[in-house]
């Protein structure tokens, strides 16, 4: 697997997946994702894992579910109309502590909008589409390796953290091609399933948490009587109707991704060491940001690009760090305007921060990101 290829983000999403231990697929076709279950089902069968081409989205996330709960690390991809139809189990895999990996492939919507034209406008809908409090954690790639990486790095945290982990990928890069080397197997850090510390005579528990305030839920088949329930439960997993109970859960459910810090918050920074002015952006839109800026320092204009990868939980000490060091800030993102205001609210009226935003089923060309940098330096 070290040897130069030229692959497809799609393509490197299933490999990373396969890598990282996945076994289990089930899924539904939907552009632009596509490519990532044809791969899947190429390469599980040659590894002993389980392909399955389910009748709908839904089925598609109760399949995943129930293969995580029987000890199988489980994915499924989908776009935008499936992800708002798998919001429900979504959210079902939070409150039961499901591990799972969703890799959303982006595309215009609202609705059915427009099959397989590129878009970011799933961010808010990734952190707030299931109902009730509940945390999430999301991923976006800017490149084909990187893509890679990060299907591995969200397999290993839904492991670790027991929870749903959104790879949340868009159409620039997913349907990307480009010349990459993959690790070999041995190189890679993998997070194993947990499994119970104590016997079922010593009193075990499986919501009961452990140090990092994760439960070491049993696998079913394994000897253990577990119950899994999408109501608000106690450390034996059966419903409580109890108020404590209810509090209780609900702030671990946050305080064990909350208390890990910016360990898990990866951004970038590019050209910022004099920088005035800055430019924040994520997966495919930030490459064409990456160039825009090189431009625009061309020209004499002191700007730099801090690029998110993790988009949830939100970089918000980074942001903070940016406002208190820049006059103006720009977000550049294949929407109407969504991270701009998680931008605003961390930045906390520092300086600053303009939207350059986009939504008309074409990627960014550089040339609209510089105009949108000239009129944050005041030279439009």
């Amino acid at each position: 697997m070290s040897k130069a290829r030229l692959m497809q983000g799609n393509e490197a999403c299933a490999e990373g997946a396969i890598a990282a231990g996945v076994r289990f697929f089930a899924g539904y076709p939907i552009t632009p994702s596509t490519e990532v279950a044809e791969t899947m089902a190429k390469l599980l069968p040659k590894v002993g894992g389980k392909f399955v081409q389910m009748e709908d989205e839904i089925a598609s996330m109760g399949a995943i579910l129930g293969a995580s709960l029987a000890g199988q690390k489980a994915m499924d991809a989908t776009s935008g109309p499936g992800f708002s139809l798998k919001q429900e189990l979504i959210g079902y895999a939070a409150c039961a502590e499901i591990p799972c990996v969703l890799v959303n492939v982006q595309r215009v919507g609202p609705s059915t909008g427009q099959p397989t034209a590129p878009s970011q406008g799933d961010v808010m809908q990734t952190r707030w589409g299931t109902h009730g409090d509940h945390p999430v954690i999301a991923l976006s790639p800017w490149s084909v390796r990187e893509t890679y990486d990060a299907t591995v790095m969200a397999v290993n945290y839904a492991e670790r953290f027991r929870t749903p982990v959104v790879l949340l990928m868009d159409e620039v890069v997913g349907h990307l091609r480009e010349k990459v080397e993959l690790p070999e197997a041995s190189e890679l850090e993998l997070y194993p399933r947990r499994a119970p510390k104590k016997t079922r005579a010593e009193g075990y528990q499986p919501f009961a948490p452990d140090e990092d305030l994760v439960p070491n839920v049993a696998d079913f088949g394994t000897g253990y009587r577990i119950h899994v329930t999408g109501l608000i439960h106690d450390d034996t997993g059966f419903p409580v109707g109890s108020p404590e109970v209810t509090e209780k859960s609900i702030q671990r459910l946050h305080e064990k991704i909350a208390r890990v810090g910016e360990e898990i918050i990866h951004t970038e920074e590019y050209f910022m060491d004099d920088a005035e002015y800055a430019v924040v952006s994520f997966g495919g839109t930030a490459r064409t940001a990456y160039e825009a800026v090189q431009n625009a320092r061309q020209k004499g204009q002191k700007v730099g690009l801090l690029r998110l990868m993790t988009i949830w939980p939100f970089a918000d000490k980074a942001i903070e760090r940016l406002a208190a060091k820049v006059k103006g800030i720009m977000v550049a993102e294949l929407n109407y305007g969504q991270v701009v205001h998680e931008v605003r609210r961390a930045a906390n009226g520092q300086c600053k921060v303009e939207l350059c935003g986009k939504y008309n089923m074409k990627a960014f060309e550089p040339a609209e990101i510089e105009a949108g940098i000239d009129a944050l330096c005041g030279e439009a």
